[in-house]
């Protein structure tokens, strides 16, 4: 019962980076701009988070702020690519990649921010909410953002679904020359929808570094953005479905810590393997019940070039 209690109470934590992430992803390719570069922005995002609480000290809220922001500042260089531009989306989503591996390993060196721990963001303390058997661990004992991302879900939900701008959102993904004859700006929509899928990546990557591992090492991601996006692929790009698939893989990540402490004989790197293996498996199962692909947008990386309009 402690091994179970102790590993549920670790998941919304392990889950909340994906959560964002898939929901900073799905505002932008729900605009119809295919975004590879998951990986580059949460790094972006660790980084800039990491690099606030070594320079300036233990304001987590802060750092937070500042890592999403500094993923939608990379962001406008991508949606400037992709939108105005017209660079394949493809190539430019994985030249943010690699560009952001560099930048970051570069900047954090020259700044001295490798390998300095900090104090980070801690759990809230909820009184004796906090003290109530099994569910007191599991929902009271965690850290503000594990709330705020709810909180973000139920406010996208409603922004998507229930507003003019929502539904101007989806058309655009799906008939961007609909919405150009309707009088909407079409390459703005998906600017802003870049931006701001953009920011939530960068949170997602200032999570890892302010709350989760509290320092910075080169690469710290280790991949995750990769797996946000296959996430994304079994979510069918449905805000409902990839909050589920968040919570699986928080549940993968949160048990590897938990085996190893108990010492069971399991070999280390296998259960590092783990998150990949089960992204593999994601995959194959989207494949299978769905070999259409329906579920993304029309027009998911097609650039919009209104002279070609008919």
């Amino acid at each position: 019962m402690d091994f179970l209690i102790f590993w549920l109470s670790n998941v919304p934590g392990f889950a909340t980076p994906f959560a964002l992430g898939v929901l900073g992803m799905i505002i932008c390719e729900r605009s119809g701009v295919l975004n590879l570069g998951a990986e580059g922005f949460v790094l972006v995002g660790a980084m800039s988070g990491a690099g606030v609480l070594i320079s300036v000290g233990d304001l987590p809220l802060f750092a937070l702020v500042i890592a999403g922001l500094s993923g939608s500042l990379f962001g406008l260089l991508f949606g400037f690519l992709v939108t105005i531009l017209r660079v394949n989306q493809v190539i430019a989503g994985l030249i943010m990649v690699f560009l952001a591996q560099g930048l970051t390993s570069l900047l954090s060196r020259n700044m001295d921010w490798v390998n300095k721990p900090f104090e980070g963001l801690s759990k809230l303390n909820t009184g004796i909410f906090s003290e109530i058997p099994i569910i007191g661990a599991i929902i009271f004992q965690q850290d503000l953002l594990v709330y705020c991302t709810l909180l973000f879900y139920l406010v996208a939900f409603y922004f998507i679904y229930r507003t003019s701008i929502g539904l101007r959102l989806r058309a655009v993904g799906e008939n961007p020359e609909a919405v150009d004859a309707a009088g909407g700006d079409v390459i703005l929509l998906r600017l802003l929808a870049v931006i701001i899928g953009t920011f939530f990546l960068g949170l997602a990557g200032g999570y890892f570094t302010v709350v989760v591992s509290k320092i910075w090492v080169d690469g710290i991601s280790g991949g995750r953005g990769w797996i946000i996006i296959a996430l994304v692929i079994f979510a069918r790009w449905q805000l409902s479905r990839a909050l589920l698939g968040a919570v699986i893989f928080g549940c993968i990540e949160a048990l590897i810590p938990r085996v190893l402490a108990t010492g069971i004989a399991v070999p280390q790197y296998f259960l590092h393997m783990t998150p990949y293996f089960a992204t593999l498996v994601v995959l194959i199962y989207a494949a299978i019940r769905d070999p259409s692909g329906q579920g993304a947008p029309n027009s998911l990386g097609t650039p919009y070039i209104r002279e070609d309009r008919k």
